[in-house]
């Protein structure tokens, strides 16, 4: 289950996208979430994913 406040899931997506992931199609297949849904949720605190960093910033 992923975090539902953004501030918390934007920690978690990236942290899990540090330790765990090598990019956010694997992130997403792995948990079973939907990439353009996840990215716009963290597009509204104003951070979007740098596939070069592998992070939401």
């Amino acid at each position: 289950m992923i975090p539902k406040d953004p501030v918390i899931l934007l920690s978690f997506v990236n942290t899990k996208l540090r330790d765990e992931y090598r990019d956010l199609g694997d992130l997403c297949a792995a948990l079973d979430l939907d990439a353009a849904e996840l990215a716009a949720v963290l597009e509204r605190l104003d951070y979007r994913y740098d596939p070069v960093k592998n992070q939401f910033i």
